[in-house]
């Protein structure tokens, strides 16, 4: 109750501004239109005699913003239908005042003109005034607090473990550019680490996160690296050059649809590149290694999903032969706000007016904020104990819907629908993209070990014997190199497991 309380209220102030904002426009219209006719923009005398018009034009327009239904022009947003209710709005009011004009009631006299200009300055003053707003719309009508779409307490609390494991240490973090290696970068400045290192292969996006880390903290060694992880000769310097003792491993490629038209350098970036820092790590005797990886990896039936998993089943394989690096993984759902995520997509085409693309009506995903998924990572990396799997509970999964829904009236508007036809924004549904499942999942099987963080779980899962791994990958770079789409895909299905009984594979924990 108290939030449809809150979302009625909300849209009440919104419409109260603009009703308020139209009344500015009709008297302003309505007076350079009397001064246009008197041909003096000096002398507002002629104005006062005709002032009686705005008692009968300004009712008038509250009855057809109120009454009619013809909606004043939204600053986030300009639409077709927009166009029509400000083009009806201004040929109502300008018919209203010639109507005042012609019937025998006790006002001044003046031309038919002068309603035609009138209606027409209107017109150019509401679509004016919604340009000039458009810059300024996030100021005046906040959008939904995203946090607040979770459906559970937000993960809080520092982690002391976390900072001793940092402090005064070398670090690398592939993808820094990224939302997620970004924020990794940040929270381990507070950390006080001794040197960090960006690596990222885009140009721009180093240059933008090295330079606000220096303003952030310019006492801390922040070096850029521009290159490749699929380099094993430009990772091992890296490493080597840098002294580098903990790795963040955030650089793939994440967008599901992207990596479903691009299987082959989405499987090169993702797996390959992955084996490549992970076996530069343990070469160069690096004491820990955090894989970031995604729900998608559970039972995945896209190809970014696959190559997430079989990225998951190298490190474990280095994990099972290594005794000087620490290697894990964390698994988390949607990262609010991150690049790829649904919450900029939807703030966009509310913007634009809509309609919100969904893709499903029953379609769900967890969620959780950026700051939490970079607690995870940084806890997962200090409480290793080599070949974890880290795994957060993130309560209950969110219909994307409703999350939509929530935007909407957050922002102040109304869901458009067979329901509410009279709404302002619509929903529509697209259909599930290839490859996108109708719900996620974070645990491949049952079996789940507590950790020191009640909220952070220790998953025990199956990964494939060496011999298996080296298999899987030798099919992969043949498929990679002979651009083989069909051989990569028959080496997912292969090795990417699914949970069965029957499934003969290690259990690791």
């Amino acid at each position: 109750m108290r939030n449809k309380l809150m979302k009625s209220l909300r849209h009440s102030q919104m419409s109260l501004v603009l009703a308020i904002l139209d009344l500015v426009w009709i008297t302003a219209a309505f007076a350079a239109a009397i001064l246009l006719q008197r041909h003096s923009f000096v002398d507002t005398a002629p104005l006062t005699g005709y002032a009686s018009y705005l008692l009968i034009l300004l009712p008038a327009g509250m009855a057809a913003t109120f009454f009619i239904g013809l909606r004043p022009p939204r600053p986030q947003t300009f639409s077709r239908s927009d166009i029509v209710d400000v083009t009806l709005f201004a040929l109502f009011l300008g018919g209203v005042g010639l109507l005042a004009h012609l019937l025998p009631l006790p006002l001044p006299k003046t031309s038919v003109a002068t309603f035609v200009v009138f209606a027409l300055s209107l017109a150019v003053l509401r679509v004016g005034a919604r340009m000039a707003l458009r810059d300024k719309a996030d100021l005046l009508f906040k959008p939904v607090d995203t946090t607040k779409i979770l459906g559970r307490d937000a993960l809080g609390g520092d982690f002391p473990a976390a900072s001793e494991a940092y402090r005064d240490h070398c670090i690398l973090v592939t993808g820094a550019g990224g939302s997620i290696g970004s924020e990794l970068c940040r929270q381990l400045l507070s950390l006080k680490p001794k040197r960090l290192v960006l690596l990222d292969h885009s140009e721009l996006a180093l240059y933008t996160v090295h330079r606000e880390l220096q303003a952030l903290d310019d006492r801390i060694d922040i070096r850029p690296a521009l290159g490749s992880i699929g380099s094993p000769e430009f990772v091992e310097q890296v490493l080597t050059d840098n002294n580098i003792e903990v790795i963040f491993h955030a650089a793939a490629y994440k967008h599901l649809p992207m990596v479903e038209n691009n299987i082959l350098e989405g499987l090169r970036n993702n797996v390959l590149g992955t084996r490549v820092v992970a076996e530069a790590a343990r070469n160069k005797g690096v004491e820990r290694f955090i894989l970031v990886s995604s729900d998608k990896a559970v039972r995945p039936t896209s190809v970014m999903g696959s190559s997430k998993r079989l990225a998951e089943l190298v490190v474990q394989d280095l994990a099972t032969r290594n005794n000087n690096t620490r290697f894990s993984m964390v698994r988390f759902g949607n990262v609010l706000g991150s690049s790829g995520s649904v919450l900029p997509l939807f703030e966009a085409q509310i913007r634009h007016g809509g309609p919100l693309t969904v893709t499903h009506p029953d379609v769900t995903r967890y969620f959780m904020t950026l700051s939490e998924a970079v607690h995870l990572v940084l806890m997962a990396g200090s409480l290793s104990r080599g070949g974890d799997v880290f795994v957060l509970d993130m309560g209950v999964p969110v219909s994307i819907l409703s999350v939509a829904k929530n935007m909407i009236e957050g922002a102040g508007y109304r869901v458009k629908d067979a329901q509410n036809p009279n709404g302002d924004i619509e929903i529509r549904f697209t259909g599930l993209r290839p490859g996108e499942k109708m719900h996620e999942e974070l645990l491949i099987g049952s079996d789940m070990l507590t950790t020191p963080h009640p909220k952070i779980l220790r998953a025990q899962e199956s990964y494939l014997s060496e011999i298996e791994m080296a298999g899987a990958l030798q099919d992969l770079r043949r498929a990679i190199e002979t651009r083989d789409e069909a051989l990569a895909m028959d080496t997912l299905t292969k090795y990417v497991e699914s949970t069965l009984p029957s499934d003969n594979r290690h259990i690791a924990g």
